[in-house]
């Protein structure tokens, strides 16, 4: 079986604290254990819960990126509010954007719900590493990550060679 490592981050200054109970993070790593469970391929989670300050996401991205994580995933800080900063910080740290994916949910939700249309969520890749930045709704993570899913072994394989084109 394939071994694949997963870095799940929600960004919250009042989770970070104990305040509440990040839902976000578990559903993306609910989705993600369904989906691979599916497919009979191991895959290992790290969960970080860290305050919305753009140094402390920087520096665990970096560290994850080096280390190589197949996978990604932040949940929170992608509206337009004084503290999302996740696009921000995520954006230099890209050798490629992949917009598509974002665009879709973007359109495909914003069609029924306007706030799905002020998402800056954006996806691409970091060095041998797929990130994707989620807003921070329980409800949205689920939509995104139906959306994400349809394509995330696919771009894993096309990253490390794996399918011609």
């Amino acid at each position: 079986m394939a071994e694949f490592t997963a870095l799940i981050v929600t960004l919250s200054d009042r989770a970070s604290k104990g305040v509440y109970e990040d839902k976000s993070g578990e559903v993306i790593i609910d989705k993600l254990k369904a989906f691979f469970d599916n497919l009979k391929l191991n895959i290992c989670f790290i969960k970080e819960i860290i305050p919305d300050e753009p140094t402390f996401l920087q520096e665990l991205l970096e560290k994850h990126i080096d280390q190589k994580t197949n996978f990604i995933i932040t949940t929170g800080g992608t509206g337009i509010g004084p503290r999302d900063i996740t696009p921000e910080v995520v954006k230099p740290l890209l050798t490629k954007e992949i917009p598509g994916i974002m665009e879709i949910v973007r359109v495909k939700y914003g069609l029924q719900f306007a706030s799905a249309a002020l998402s800056r969520s954006i996806a691409g890749i970091a060095q041998e590493s797929l990130i994707y930045c989620l807003p921070g709704s329980p409800k949205a993570v689920g939509e995104y990550m139906d959306e994400i899913m349809k394509t995330l072994l696919h771009c894993h394989k096309i990253l490390h060679g794996g399918e011609d084109h």
